[in-house]
């Protein structure tokens, strides 16, 4: 049996608790500072206002050479190199398709080797030599693997055709040169252009409308001729 003292003092208890659960749950929290441990620097704390370090774009200035004509830019120095020649020098021949070196759209030519232009910075070419599809042949002029895409039907909507005919004209001059593929049987021989070779070195270049077989056809083609 409870005293009417012992009663006061409950209830006294619990509304003081009440409080204290209020005053918590308004208060915000704020975990306690950890001591920096022996060897360890403490963190300074977040910069605000004035402290806060800009976000603006660090721009760099490159300069090189695309289709023969001496390019300057002056570039955010995170500018892809098909950035570069779509958006800055308005070059959109040269196509944009997965943007991560998957399908081969963005193929070109830097000092006569192909690359995924998608995959390098503009920055990283100063002084280097480009060669999109654009300085590769003209409507009148076409240029060899331009006119045997045309003749073999070596596309179909066109969107990955620039990238592919960069590469082709890249690839047959690996196989000039000596350089093997996967599929040369003999590292020690020079490689053969073959449909096998054609094949497997175009294999980085993606064709969503399968026109693949035109496209070994138009490559044999040219290669005949330059043989």
């Amino acid at each position: 049996m409870h005293h009417s003292g012992d009663l006061d003092m409950t209830r006294r208890g619990l509304l003081l608790g009440t409080a204290a659960t209020a005053a918590l749950t308004a208060a915000p929290f704020r975990a306690p500072a950890r001591a920096a441990t022996v060897g360890e620097t403490a963190m300074p704390p977040p910069a605000t206002g004035a402290d806060t370090p800009s976000l603006s774009p660090v721009l760099s200035k490159v300069t090189f050479t695309v289709n023969g004509q001496r390019r300057d830019l002056e570039l955010d120095t995170r500018t892809t190199l098909l950035d570069a020649l779509r958006e800055h020098l308005h070059l959109t021949g040269t196509k944009k398709g997965c943007d991560h070196g998957q399908c081969g759209a963005c193929t070109v030519m830097v000092d006569g080797q192909r690359i995924n232009s998608c995959l390098t910075l503009a920055v990283m070419h100063e002084g280097g030599s480009v060669t999109t599809i654009e300085g590769l042949g003209l409507p009148g002029k076409l240029h060899p693997m331009q006119a045997a895409f045309v003749e073999h039907d070596g596309y179909q909507c066109g969107y990955c055709t620039p990238g592919q005919i960069c590469s082709a004209v890249a690839m047959l001059d690996e196989i000039k040169a000596g350089v093997p593929s996967h599929v040369t049987a003999d590292l020690n021989a020079a490689p053969q252009a073959t449909v096998d070779e054609y094949r497997e070195r175009m294999s980085g270049n993606i064709c969503r409308c399968g026109a693949y077989s035109n496209i070994v056809d138009a490559i044999s083609d040219v290669a005949r001729r330059e043989a």
